[in-house]
């Protein structure tokens, strides 16, 4: 249907197809602005929750009896120190690595270091992978203790993001 106005002919149409348009850039403006937010707070906020993760656990190695892992963190401890290290040290040793990681980064200042200190626990993690398969996986499938090992690959995962943003030095990008 074609109008007119004051200012010549227009069609009906015009008004509702900029209204459609101003609908979408407006969806589009917020979409921006959750992406921004997004790429400033997500990764910190992944590293917080990755460090409280690794301070609770942590801790919970500190009280005899708490960890459901203490048989595993000491029969770990024992196959790699060559039966050095095992018993309330192995729990208190791993206790002191996690929750000093979790701290490290939750600080955000002393990110970098967490990460260093956050790879050394995640070989005494993953070390029963290799060391105690049978106690991990059955026949019927993976055990719960299996389960609880194999989330830690959602853990790495997490901590190579954080990784990408409080690493120094130049990206090799092509």
């Amino acid at each position: 249907m074609t109008t007119i106005s004051a200012h010549g002919l227009s069609q009906a149409g015009t008004r509702r197809s900029a209204d459609r348009r101003s609908l979408a850039a407006r969806l589009a403006d917020a979409e921006g602005a959750l992406k921004a937010f997004l790429e400033r707070w997500s990764i910190p906020a992944l590293r917080v929750a990755l460090g409280a993760v690794f301070v609770v656990f942590g801790a919970l190695k500190f009280i005899p009896g708490v960890s459901p892992l203490e048989p595993l963190v000491e029969a770990t401890w024992g196959v790699l120190t060559f039966g050095l290290v095992g018993g309330q040290l192995a729990l208190v040793l791993t206790a002191v690595i996690e929750t000093t990681a979790g701290l490290l980064l939750i600080s955000g200042r002393f990110a970098r270091l967490g990460l260093v200190v956050l790879a050394v626990a995640f070989v005494g993690i993953l070390s029963p992978i290799v060391f105690f398969t049978d106690q991990l996986v059955t026949v019927d499938g993976p055990t719960l203790l299996g389960q609880y090992v194999a989330k830690n690959v959602v853990l790495i995962a997490a901590a190579l993001v954080i990784a990408s943003r409080v690493l120094r030095g130049r990206s090799g990008t092509r």
